[in-house]
């Protein structure tokens, strides 16, 4: 994988967690597709549905599909079920070895880095330690540190502000519409690393 880095003075990094530094993005939809079976979906869970969220917070996901397929949903129940079904793959997951090295890098060269992630903080974390990453990102920011997640510029803002940098001197690495457009709401830069095959 070639990722196409923007020209820019960049002090800082910002990367999403799912489908941007470890490759989970099928685990999540397998435990969607599940998780909304259980909940009454008489039919396959769109992955292009499923792809155009990546990034939102999961009830803010759970919401989404519930509308689209005409659903009434317990958010709480699905969500938790959903993050269960997840955690029964976790065998399966992988790092995305070009993004993971270019953090790697940064972090040699003296320049922080952080995870701005959709995904509940205890999932956000445990992930991170699987793939032995948690040491290498000090600072993490899921929708449980702010009023709006993704693709409001919240998270990101936030995260820049814990690395001590400017936002305009952040590079964002994202693989899905909602996280770049919270990139761009927060005035950085991205890069984009496609999470789908």
């Amino acid at each position: 994988m070639k990722l196409d880095i923007p020209a820019g003075d960049f002090a800082g990094y910002i990367f999403d967690l799912d489908g941007t530094l470890v490759d989970t993005m099928p685990l999540h939809y397998r435990a969607w597709n599940r998780a909304m079976q259980h909940a009454g979906l008489k039919e396959e869970l769109s992955e292009d549905l499923f792809y155009s969220l990546g990034g939102m917070p999961t009830r803010g996901v759970a919401k989404v599909f519930a509308d689209h397929y005409g659903l009434t949903l317990d958010v709480e129940k699905v969500f938790h079920q959903k993050e269960a079904l997840f955690l029964e793959l976790k065998s399966e997951m992988k790092v995305i070895e070009a993004v993971v090295a270019f953090a790697r890098k940064a972090v040699s060269q003296g320049r922080p880095v952080s995870v701005a992630s959709g995904g509940p903080r205890d999932i956000v974390r445990h992930t991170l330690e699987l793939m032995h990453l948690q040491d290498l990102f000090p600072v993490v920011v899921t929708p449980e540190d702010v009023v709006h997640g993704k693709p409001a510029p919240d998270m990101f803002l936030l995260a820049a502000k814990r690395m001590g940098v400017a936002p305009a001197r952040c590079l964002v690495f994202e693989d899905a519409v909602p996280g770049i457009q919270a990139a761009e709401a927060a005035g950085m830069k991205w890069v984009r690393v496609p999470s789908r095959a």
